[in-house]
């Protein structure tokens, strides 16, 4: 019997497509100043959070179907490092401090190590209460606002780079995803994932395969597809 959700990978490849389109309009937009990519990028900016969203909750359901979260997170952890490193060598003006993948990995550590805690949670609590933190907490990072609720928070906060990973600062990263919200947007994920064994037979089957191999392989993709969308939009624009 086939065990493998496919539904997951497939929901995975389908927010990597929107990731790649993104990106895409981006580097067209921001680099090579397209006029249709400047047009399209104003279109897809205000959707992004959700279709990232997704996948950053998928990653947290995912974690509940894995033995090797620890592994998976510190090498998860390594990748973005390097990146990080590459791009300050190669393309500083583009730099990622605190990325999307910066954001995993640190999620599945601290899910690995809070996970005895969680599981006492129950899992609607768990989902509703990671979906109210989540609400809650949106308008707080410094370029959402800096806020809570009707306060606005101290100055010395929102001011401080030392902890843009938390969602404060004013230091820029060209793709950035701080813990808060979004680390309750992926225990979301992890609560839901309680629940696995609870989905219908059509999840278990594929039937978009391109997405899923897209899925499957959502990592090697999302760092290739960069340097892959710069050298052809370099060409394009050359030509």
């Amino acid at each position: 019997m086939n065990t493998r959700i496919h539904i997951l990978d497939e929901l995975r490849g389908f927010c990597v497509v929107l990731m790649v389109i993104y990106h895409a309009l981006y580097t067209l937009a921001a680099s090579f100043m397209i006029p249709f990519a400047l047009r399209m990028y104003a279109f897809f900016y205000p959707v992004e959070p959700f279709f990232a969203g997704i996948f950053i909750a998928l990653c947290g359901f995912s974690c509940r179907l894995s033995r090797h979260n620890l592994r998976r997170g510190l090498l998860l952890g390594a990748v973005a490092m390097g990146m990080t490193a590459v791009l300050l060598a190669v393309m500083p003006s583009q730099i990622i401090w605190f990325g999307v993948l910066h954001c995993l990995s640190v999620c599945i550590l601290l899910f690995t190590a809070a996970k005895p805690l969680l599981d006492r949670i129950p899992p609607l609590v768990g989902v509703i209460a990671s979906a109210v933190l989540f609400a809650l907490t949106w308008t707080m990072p410094t370029l959402q606002g800096g806020r809570f609720l009707w306060w606005t928070l101290p100055e010395a906060l929102l001011g401080c780079d030392a902890l843009l990973p938390l969602g404060f600062g004013t230091l820029f990263s060209a793709d950035y995803f701080s813990l808060i919200p979004w680390v309750f947007c992926f225990l979301f994920g992890t609560f839901l994932g309680r629940w696995h064994d609870r989905l219908p037979a059509w999840c278990y089957t594929s039937r978009v395969k391109p997405l899923a191999w897209l899925g499957r392989h959502s990592l090697p993709v999302y760092l290739a597809h960069q340097p892959i969308i710069y050298g052809l939009a370099w060409v394009f624009t050359y030509i």
